[in-house]
């Protein structure tokens, strides 16, 4: 985004992984933190996370990658398995950077990529924070309208600057009056790549495999999530619009070290709209100072 950008000094590479390039942007030294970012039209690792990298990269090494479809990393996503083809990206990365393990932060599609991550390979994550994080329950009642909104961009006349600005300042965020126009226009920009318009990388599964991704994809089927031993702390705005704040409390009921906190006039991105907030509880839960 163009507007309140962080004003971190971040160092830039483009890894390979698997055939795949990942752009990834760090900064600070500490212990490795990764921001996995949502999975909005036109979303990007940098972008999302504009408000919190310099707070938390005053103890941490904040990693931040652009997620396999978006942004500056290669443009595609295993639609039989996206959250699995982005967990293993994402590990992918901690290979090539060399750590074996890391702390992960996940917003929405990110927080539901976090997740897949560590019931995959538990030993390779240290703590999780998620903010509204996907694939909870979602085959368990019907998607919600924000959810609708943001799956309906690349579909009926395609995407436009319109449908867009209503997702966000309607859907995305409590407070329409907080997001600037130059983030809309941004985020359209990057949107309309032609890359991600032949493969957006979210979208509703179709074809003959389209039942087994949803459950793949639902991560309160997952039987391993009753036993995943890793410390998590879930923020859930509780006006969220596009992923039920009910979420927060399936998974606070299923997983054994699971804290929740409903951050009150707050909607689906917690990082963005409570900054100061989510950058205190960030980096007191990861340093274990509750």
């Amino acid at each position: 985004m163009t507007t309140q950008t962080t004003s971190a000094e971040m160092r830039e590479h483009l890894l390979d992984v698997d055939g795949k390039k990942i752009f990834v942007a760090e900064t600070g030294d500490g212990p490795s933190v990764l921001l996995l970012h949502g999975g909005g039209p036109g979303a990007s690792g940098v972008s999302n996370y504009s408000r919190n990298i310099a707070a938390l990269a005053t103890e941490y090494r904040v990693i931040v990658p652009d997620l396999p479809g978006y942004g500056r990393s290669t443009k595609g996503v295993d639609p039989d398995d996206p959250f699995g083809d982005l967990a293993a990206g994402v590990r992918g990365v901690l290979d090539r950077l060399g750590i074996d393990r890391a702390h992960l932060v996940g917003n929405s599609y990110g927080g539901a990529c976090a997740l897949r991550l560590a019931l995959d390979t538990p030993h390779r994550v240290h703590k999780i924070v998620l903010m509204g994080p996907g694939g909870v329950g979602t085959t368990r009642s019907l998607p919600t309208p924000g959810l609708r909104k943001l799956l309906a961009h690349y579909t009926g006349e395609g995407p436009s600057r319109m449908k867009l600005e209503r997702f966000i300042r309607e859907y995305l965020v409590f407070n329409a009056a907080d997001i600037p126009d130059a983030v809309i226009d941004e985020r359209y920009q990057a949107s309309i790549d032609p890359e991600v318009i032949a493969s957006p990388p979210l979208r509703r599964p179709t074809g003959p495999n389209a039942l087994r991704t949803l459950w793949k994809m639902d991560v309160t089927r997952d039987r391993r999530l009753s036993r995943l031993p890793v410390p998590t702390l879930v923020l859930w705005g509780a006006e969220d619009k596009v992923n039920r704040p009910s979420g927060g409390q399936a998974l606070a009921r299923i997983m054994p070290n699971c804290d929740l906190y409903l951050v009150a006039n707050t909607g689906h991105w917690v990082q963005y709209e409570r900054p100061e907030l989510f950058n205190r509880l960030c980096a007191d839960f990861l340093a274990g100072r509750r």
